[in-house]
């Protein structure tokens, strides 16, 4: 899982489905479903997780409305498909992201 910044963030999500997770290092929450994330990385074909720190991409934070971390966004071919706010259990994000694929 790689941490992308703002320049590269519209390739990133440009094609495919991609699951975002906009974090801040300070945040326990945020270590918390970054390890969930790390166990779910590389075992879903088809998706890709990147991870978008706020304080580092506040730009790209504020396009998508982030007020709160951790937020989970899954893109298709570079559309919002779903925001989820908060933290996510490993199953119910597999289950959600297994939609769009």
């Amino acid at each position: 899982m790689k941490v992308v910044e703002e320049k590269d963030f519209e390739s990133e999500i440009s094609s495919g489905v991609v699951l975002v997770d906009f974090f801040a290092s300070w945040c326990g929450p945020c270590r918390v479903m970054g390890s969930i994330l790390e166990q779910m990385d590389g075992k879903v074909e088809g998706v890709k997780i990147i991870k978008v720190d706020v304080d580092e991409s506040g730009t790209v934070a504020r396009q998508f409305g982030i007020m709160s971390i951790p937020t989970l966004i899954i893109f298709k071919d570079g559309k919002l498909q779903e925001k989820h706010i908060g933290l996510w259990q490993k199953e119910d994000c597999l289950e959600a992201l297994k939609k769009y694929l």
